[in-house]
């Protein structure tokens, strides 16, 4: 069974989904699976993070523009691929470090996640965009 999420964006900054990917599973009456989403966008990650303290989410998102910073950055003049603006390249060597599809287990119909734990769109550009999460449930 698949299935396909679009999520808003705007800006640059982790997107909680969690809720809309458990209706999704819970509707399809699977007792156990395997869940695989897929991110469609070469500039965005998928993750699984805390999802209690938004702290966490600010430190990932600080601690990977200090690792990747925008283009116009003068550690960054090695760049070449410019033309998409200053935070183009960055966002795919983000999505190049973390991941674009994740398996999840099912388990008694749901979704095999801990208690803190959230399923993220980690969007790497600083414009808007709506981005395409593919889920397949086999």
């Amino acid at each position: 069974m698949q299935t396909e999420f679009s999520i808003r964006t705007s800006g640059a900054g982790l997107y909680e989904f969690t809720h809309e990917v458990a209706v999704w599973v819970a509707g399809l009456h699977v007792a156990e699976g395997l869940l695989t989403l897929f991110v469609r966008h070469t500039s965005c990650s998928l993750l699984i993070q805390e999802n209690a303290d938004p702290e966490v989410r600010a430190d990932l998102e600080a601690f990977f523009d200090r690792l990747v910073p925008p283009a116009d950055t003068p550690a960054m003049s090695y760049l070449r691929h410019t033309f998409e603006g200053p935070d183009d390249m960055p966002a795919h060597i983000k999505a190049a470090l973390m991941p674009v599809s994740l398996s999840i287990p099912v388990s008694g119909g749901r979704m095999a996640l801990g208690t803190w734990q959230g399923i993220y769109l980690f969007e790497h550009r600083r414009a808007m965009h709506r981005r395409h999460v593919v889920a397949h449930l086999a």
